[in-house]
């Protein structure tokens, strides 16, 4: 516009006034308006060759400039945004036994990762973040994403919390992640939770809050790190359980009708280490391990496929 002023300023005697038929600063500013939004109104009118081409070739084209700039903030603040609510209900009418995950930094990218290792169907893994470019990156895992703040219960409500298998929380606030999992506990009071903390004293915080699996990451790698200068074969045993593309991995399930009564130990193909009896952890050298109860929950160690392995070697 500031182009457009000035050439129509520089070339004012180029422009003729029905009116009073003089060209002041006021008519140069309003003739500028008005051809830049609209086609113009006729009152005011180039009459020379010089000023016709200067509003062919340049005002026409800031014209168009205009006019896109005017549809693209539209399209951002309209279109857009219907478009992203209309896509969000159908995405929401679909959503049933899936994953939210919120945040998705460090932690949580490692974990939408993990999950789709395991075979979790990308488009059952829903990601809640209320960064851009975060969320760019995980479109480009394929899963479902969602902008938003994840402490709000209307933001969960719309990932569909209350029909969801699991929440797993990674954000890098340890009160955060306890005001997501308060607001995740108040819409769904049956739902797993998981959520990563960093600060020990935190973890009675997130306990309290209804998380039902705590992780402390810091923790954890310390723990790692000071076993792994002795024991470096341990380390790459959990390293191997944890991961999904190991040899072997450690498994909870459900107890079989045909298992109740059997001992923990005798069961296969998979390695009995825990029974989970009415929440309390059982070990396998414990009494109680020795004979199955029906309702136990079964933690053993199962060999996975090898991924080089073809026919009957799988």
């Amino acid at each position: 516009m500031a182009i457009a002023l000035a050439g129509h300023w520089f070339d004012r005697d180029g422009l003729r006034d029905n009116v009073d038929g003089t060209i002041s600063f006021i008519d140069v500013l309003y003739f500028t308006a008005v051809t830049i939004t609209t086609v113009g109104y006729g009152d005011i009118v180039p009459v020379t060759s010089q000023a016709r081409l200067f509003d062919t070739f340049i005002v026409t084209p800031i014209r168009l400039f205009v006019w896109l700039i005017f549809l693209g903030t539209a399209y951002t603040f309209v279109f857009q945004k219907t478009w992203e609510r209309i896509k969000t209900h159908m995405i929401a009418n679909t959503l049933q036994h899936h994953y939210v995950v919120c945040g998705y930094g460090a932690g949580g990218e490692s974990a939408v990762t993990e999950l789709i290792r395991q075979g979790v169907n990308p488009d059952m893994i829903v990601v809640i973040d209320s960064d851009a470019e975060r969320i760019n990156n995980a479109i480009k895992l394929g899963v479902t994403t969602l902008i938003g703040d994840a402490t709000h219960n209307a933001t969960l409500g719309v990932a569909c919390i209350e029909r969801a298998s699991a929440l797993l929380v990674s954000l890098g606030r340890d009160d955060t992640a306890a005001l997501v999992v308060l607001s995740a506990r108040q819409l769904n009071s049956t739902i797993p939770i998981s959520a990563s903390v960093r600060a020990a004293e935190n973890e009675a915080l997130l306990s309290q809050a209804g998380a039902t699996s705590i992780i402390n990451p810091i923790s954890l790698g310390g723990h790692l790190l000071a076993r792994s200068s002795t024991h470096r074969g341990t380390v790459d045993y959990i390293r191997d359980l944890a991961a999904a593309d190991g040899t072997v991995a450690l498994h909870e399930r459900e107890v079989g009708d045909q298992e109740v009564g059997k001992a923990l130990h005798s069961l296969r193909p998979g390695l009995g280490v825990r029974i989970l009896r009415n929440g309390e952890p059982i070990g396998f050298w414990e009494d109680g391990a020795q004979s199955i109860e029906a309702g136990d929950s079964i933690i053993e160690i199962v060999p996975l496929p090898n991924p080089n392995a073809t026919g009957s070697e799988k």
